[in-house]
Formats: structure tokens, sequence, C-alpha cells
């Protein structure tokens, strides 16, 4: 009798859980943009993952807002100003969001400690965001009070050396700053060096210093840009700009050893690569990153679940230029393409078994969209 009556509760627990999955299939989704012609700064769209149907919500006027980061509550978004090369080098701004009306609102901004910020990110606290500056190699990391707003920085580290490639590699590029499930791990992948630099942060002081394990060294001339975690936390895969391949490395405690290198481009891909964006779909089944140029694909890969390396499931037409960032929604049925090039955002749906992409034929059209994240709608 115990053992039908605990059978019955699990079951209905399940159906309760899915039925409110169900029930509230709206997200926020928030674009960032590079501004000039079409754009003026950060829109904020409401998605339907039953139907991938989306419509208008509002914008919010920002200068070059290329990368975002939504605060672990929601309630605020941090946005780099990719501005930089002058005086005063580039910026970043936080914004509170009202999930009610789905409106921004500015707060503040500071100097971001460099030239030319691509990425931003809220530590799990709440009380800390970290950015990483291309141009000038360098990363800082600022206060958040309770308002949301950012103090100044209170910690700037500048990277040192250069790669195989000088036209390209002729000085540090930081591309993200990345932060472990735990809180602990700061990883930073620079383009200009090929490494992946490592940093043990104190959520307390808001302070990094080198981890036991200081880098992740990538063959030369490969160019990392973005990494990002297994929902299991055992491995980890970083995308290369510059040699379009994945790297795969298996992951534990701040520590990061390289199991496999494999190719994100086709073969008969020739024109320039500049592999952008990497995601592993939330049941952990599915490794996803974009190519922009030549063929401007999103590279499909399975992942072995008894020890983390990749098999190439497929390649997708990102069907528009420049793909430079993408996102799965919330319930893992649309993978959704921000094109820079082509103004637009392709909705695709997404096979939950193969992992495969279909076309829906819907696109959001927006001016040069280069940063997709989500927030709950109330």
């Amino acid at each position: 009798m115990q053992i039908k009556s605990t059978a019955l509760t699990i079951l209905l627990s399940a159906l309760f859980f899915t039925g409110m999955t169900q029930s509230n299939p709206l997200h926020y989704l928030i674009t960032g943009t590079y501004t000039g012609g079409k754009s003026e700064g950060i829109y904020v769209f409401e998605f339907n993952s039953k139907d991938g149907s989306f419509k208008v919500v509002s914008h919010i006027k920002s200068s070059n807002p290329s990368f975002l980061a939504v605060s672990p509550d929601e309630k605020f978004v941090y946005a780099t100003n990719e501005n930089g090369n002058n005086d005063n080098g580039g910026e970043v701004s936080a914004f509170s969001f009202d999930k009610k009306t789905g409106r921004l609102t500015a707060i503040n901004k500071q100097l971001s400690g460099g030239d030319a910020p691509c990425y931003i990110q809220a530590d799990k606290t709440g009380k800390w965001v970290i950015a990483g500056n291309y141009s000038s190699g360098t990363l800082s990391v600022f206060p958040v009070s309770a308002s949301g707003k950012l103090g100044d920085a209170t910690t700037t580290i500048q990277h040192r050396g250069s790669g195989v490639n000088k036209e390209r590699q002729s000085k540090p590029h930081v591309h993200c700053t990345i932060l472990s499930k735990d809180n602990k791990w700061l990883f930073v992948p620079d383009l200009g060096i090929d490494k992946v630099m490592i940093y043990a942060f104190d959520s307390n002081t808001g302070k990094l210093k080198p981890a036991l394990q200081p880098f992740a060294k990538i063959k030369d001339g490969g160019g990392p840009r973005h990494l990002t975690f297994h929902p299991n936390n055992k491995y980890a895969y970083l995308i290369e700009e510059m040699g379009g391949a994945v790297d795969a490395f298996q992951y534990n405690n701040g520590k990061l050893k390289p199991i496999q290198h494999i190719a994100s481009v086709q073969d008969n891909d020739t024109g320039f690569i500049g592999s952008a964006d990497i995601h592993v779909s939330a049941d952990g089944k599915f490794l996803y990153a974009s190519n922009r140029g030549g063929f401007n694909t999103i590279a499909i890969y399975a992942i072995n679940q008894e020890n983390g390396t990749l098999t190439l499931a497929g390649h997708q037409s990102s069907l528009g230029e420049i793909p430079r960032n993408f996102t799965i929604d919330p319930s893992g049925n649309y993978l959704l393409a921000a094109n820079q090039e082509s103004d637009n955002i392709v909705i695709f749906k997404r096979d939950k078994q193969t992992g495969l992409l279909t076309d829906t034929g819907k696109r959001i059209e927006v001016g040069k969209p280069v940063c997709l994240k989500w927030v709950g709608k109330d």
C-alpha cells in the first residue's frame, strides 16, 4: 500500500510540474546589437516555446551593447558597450528589468577598464559583474549594489603575450569571461595568446588570483573565443575563432584536461572561418557551434555520455550572414541564430532525439543582432 501511494505521489508530482511547464511557455528574449543602421540598442521580444511565435515588447537605446548578462534574480541586465580605442575606452552598463512589462530602465555606466569590451558575466551571488575587453586584452571585476548599480572596477588584469599569427595575435585579446557553476573559478579565453587563462574567484571580495592550473594552452593559431560547460560539469568545450574547431576538455575543480580537437567547419568551406559561439543542450546530448563567413553554419555534434567526446551529426546553414551568436530556448524546442549582417534572428525547430535543426520559416527582424539572453516571464 505504501509503495502504491509513493508511486502515485511521484506520478502526480511529475504531472504537476509538466503542467506548470506547459502552462507557462512564454519567455523574454533580450537581444544585444551593434548600433547604427537599423538598431538603436537592446531589444526585448516575447517568445512562445509552444509554437516558436514571438512579438515585439520594447527596446532601449544603448551604444553597441554587443554582449549581455542577466543577474541571477533576473531583475537586472548588464551590457558591454563595445566602444574603445579612444582616451576613455569602452563601458559597461546596468539596467533594471521589469518582468511584468518587459521594459529595461538604465541605471548607470562604468568604464570597462579597456578597449572594445565584448563579454560580460554576472556571478552567482549577484554581487559582482566581470567583463572582458578584446582590444586591450584586459578583464575587470565590478561590484554591484542591491539596486543593481555598478561600482568602479575593483580589479583589472592585463594579459601579456602574443601568438603565431602576427596580423591577429600581436597582443592579447580577451574574448570571454565565464565562471564555473560553483562560482569559484573564472575562465578567460584569450584569442591573442592561444590560452584559456584560469583564475580563482573570491565571491566575498571579488578578487582574482591565478589558479593552480593558471591556463590551458591550445593549438597555435587557434584563437580561443567562447567556452561552455556540460550540464554534468565533467566536460568543457571551447570554440576556436581562427582554427574553426572545437576543443573538448575533461573538467574538474578549476582544471582543464584536453581530450579532443574536432573541426567545426566543413572541409570545403574555404571562406573566412570566424567560428563564434558554442552551447550544449540542457539535456547534455548535443553541442552546437556557429561558424561565420564562408558557409555561415551551425555545426551539430552528438556528445558521448561516457567520455564527453564529440561526433559530428551535421551542419545547418544559419540562413543568414555572420551567425555571431545563437541560443537554445528554455524548453529546448528551438534554436535561434542571430545573423549579424542580415539583420535577423532565424528560428529553427530542434529535434531533441537527433539534435538536427529545421527552419520554421519564422524570422525576428532586428538590426545587427549579436547576443541573445533569456528571462522568464511572470
